[in-house]
């Protein structure tokens, strides 16, 4: 049996103890060890205190990953003690991650946060620690990917990026949504039941705090990646998704009063993304991340779709016509691997009695669609 391939952004990891600890873990349950994830590497570290004659200039514990004695430095991120419960490492010598002189150094994820809704209320706090953790399995994937990911306040103010968590008062819902660099999220998302309500009102088969993410951020990275009269990749966005420049309030609206076109499976990975190009993209763009994180968390185990005793009919070079292109051959391993892996889990959920862990099914136009996110996210900056 060939061997697994490695994860791109790794999600199983072991404490200096040997015990397996895991992506959100700030401690070891085991020998309670601090844990901390350092973004760049891409690892959950042990940590032990660095015995330095000074601490930085903010008063802040520097840390370092337990047994290196030359290793670099960390502070803990100052999220870590707050409902968020924050366990990223920051640089120390970040110039970013202090937003405003004398504050606690934030790590890349947190610093993302713009806008709270009012935390003296204790169930806004459980809501922002659910969204937390979907916002740093989101930036982590990112991150691993090499997309850019710089924050809007302080750091690219111009193409940065933001959240608003906010909460709906009288008169004042909240829609989430994304407009120029800003990803709005409605806290009440968190809310299983209010959640699953909202989704079986809509007819989604699928709707969670991460999809929500993952769906957004598509956004932000058509404008920053897509849009403009000298991208590379506008003419082959228009001609796989369509013409963006199609009026899109109208559009949502004629989808809301309508519903998707019969034949949308033929043609879109979901009958959201049916109603405009741009929500077309924003729903390919998610699944493809679905896509990339589940397999990197697969194969953290050892597991991936090659392995296990399923076969589908396989995707082909020709079902990408003339898309296909010398990178063919590596996504279309990737996405066959996928639909193996997801056969089983839908299998495991069913035994279970809960919905399928992907309720989808990839058509060749769907394909072909994912083949330009999965090209546009790999191409040099």
């Amino acid at each position: 049996m060939a061997a697994v391939p490695k994860p791109l952004t790794p999600r199983a990891f072991r404490c200096r103890c040997g015990r397996p600890v895991f992506f959100r873990n700030s401690e070891c349950l085991a020998c309670h060890t601090p844990l901390g994830y350092d973004p760049t590497r891409r690892q959950l570290l042990p940590l032990e205190r660095v015995d330095a004659p000074a601490e930085p200039a903010n008063g802040r514990t520097l840390w370092r990953a337990a047994g290196g004695r030359k290793g670099r430095p960390y502070q803990r991120c100052a999220q870590l003690d707050t409902p968020a419960a924050c366990n990223w490492l920051v640089d120390p010598a970040d110039t970013h991650a202090v937003l405003q002189p004398g504050q606690a150094p934030l790590c890349r994820c947190c610093r993302l946060t713009r806008k709270l809704p009012d935390l003296s209320v204790p169930e806004n706090q459980g809501y922002w620690r659910l969204i937390a953790q979907a916002q740093r399995r989101l930036v982590s994937t990112l991150i691993g990917l090499g997309l850019p990911v710089k924050a809007r306040i302080g750091e690219d103010p111009q193409r940065g990026l933001a959240f608003d968590v906010l909460r709906s008062l009288p008169g004042q819902p909240v829609v989430t949504g994304h407009a120029d660099g800003v990803i709005t999220l409605d806290a009440e998302e968190a809310d299983d039941a209010q959640r699953e309500q909202r989704r079986t009102a809509l007819f989604e088969p699928y709707r969670t705090l991460l999809g929500h993410l993952r769906h957004e951020s598509g956004h932000y990275y058509w404008q920053r990646l897509v849009d403009g009269e000298h991208s590379p990749w506008l003419e082959a966005f228009r001609e796989l998704f369509g013409d963006e420049r199609q009026d899109y309030a109208a559009a949502l609206q004629a989808h809301y009063q309508n519903g998707a076109p019969a034949d949308w499976r033929e043609r879109h990975v979901s009958a959201y993304a049916s109603s405009h190009p741009w929500e077309d993209w924003a729903e390919t763009w998610a699944h493809y991340l679905h896509l990339r994180d589940t397999l990197d968390t697969a194969r953290s185990f050892g597991v991936d779709g090659e392995s296990v005793e399923l076969n589908y009919e396989r995707f082909k070079p020709e079902t990408l016509g003339t898309w296909a292109d010398a990178g063919a051959p590596a996504f279309l391993g990737l996405v066959n691997g996928w639909m193996e892996l997801t056969g089983v889990l839908n299998e495991l959920s069913r035994s279970m009695g809960v919905p399928d862990f992907y309720p989808f099914v990839l058509s060749a136009s769907a394909l072909r669609k994912l083949y330009l996110v999965h090209r546009v996210i790999g191409a040099p900056a």
